[in-house]
């Protein structure tokens, strides 16, 4: 089936594969996903990112802790959290259970993607090592790009799309750490709150079904109220109940 012409894009359906697949190699794959380092996702988490190092700054960390808590925790939820803690004077193992806590929400979001990734070709490792790069920011990204392209280039896109957002997340933390540092943290918040905008804004972009537009309106509705009564789980508590809720509804009206 041949692609339609540039000019009828507007008319081709949201999944349909881009002009650039047809034919394309794996190194080139990686090549298109690394080029969302300068598209709008890329550079909302270097915003964000800026945030995370004026605050990891004001907190009393070291430039290298900060570049290390990017590096390895690829979640800036966590990051902000582990860094409160210590300036707080927390336990160590009090901090790194909160911090678990914020991860948990990663655990479906990897289940899902792996096996849209997962490539015969491909050695497990590389497969392994994707799984890393699983985040807010890039799990939308994936649902948004991976689903048109053919089987064989989805792992390298995938691949490089994490590695540039991870360049993005530690250059901004960088230059957030450098030059941002000081800054009032309502300043710092509002670079950090840059990250949720987007990701709630590309749910509700991405939405296909009546029963993906449920799910955040329940989640949205869901989230205050278990936020005082379940705080530290209230995100999951709200995902769980809210998506449920929205799945059963979308197959009832179906």
């Amino acid at each position: 089936m041949s692609l339609p012409p540039a000019s009828e894009s507007g008319k081709s359906s949201a999944m349909a594969t881009p002009a650039w697949a047809a034919g394309a190699t794996r190194p080139q794959a990686f090549l298109r996903g690394f080029v969302v380092m300068v598209e709008t996702p890329g550079l909302v988490l270097f915003a964000s990112a800026l945030g995370f190092g004026a605050l990891a700054r004001d907190s009393g960390f070291e430039l290298g802790h900060a570049v290390f808590l990017t590096a390895v925790f690829y979640a800036l939820p966590g990051q902000v959290l582990l860094v409160d803690q210590f300036a707080r004077g927390s336990a160590i193992l009090a901090a790194a259970f909160a911090v678990s806590l914020t991860g948990i929400r990663l655990f479906p979001m990897t289940v899902t993607l792996i096996p849209l990734v997962r490539d015969d070709r491909s050695p497990r490792w590389l497969t392994l090592l994707v799984a890393h790069y699983v985040a807010v920011t890039a799990w939308v990204e994936a649902q948004r790009r991976l689903l048109p392209l053919p089987a064989h280039l989805r792992l390298l896109h995938f691949l490089g799309l994490g590695s540039a957002l991870l360049c993005n997340t530690t250059a901004g933390t960088v230059l957030g750490f450098l030059l941002v540092g000081g800054v009032s943290a309502v300043v710092s918040a509002a670079f950090l709150f840059m990250t949720p905008l987007y990701f709630l804004t590309s749910l509700v972009a991405t939405s296909r079904t009546a029963a993906d537009r449920l799910a955040v309106m329940f989640g949205l509705a869901l989230g205050p109220p278990l936020f005082l009564l379940l705080p530290g789980f209230d995100l999951l508590a709200a995902g769980v109940i809210g998506g449920t809720l929205a799945h059963r509804l979308g197959k009832h009206y179906q």
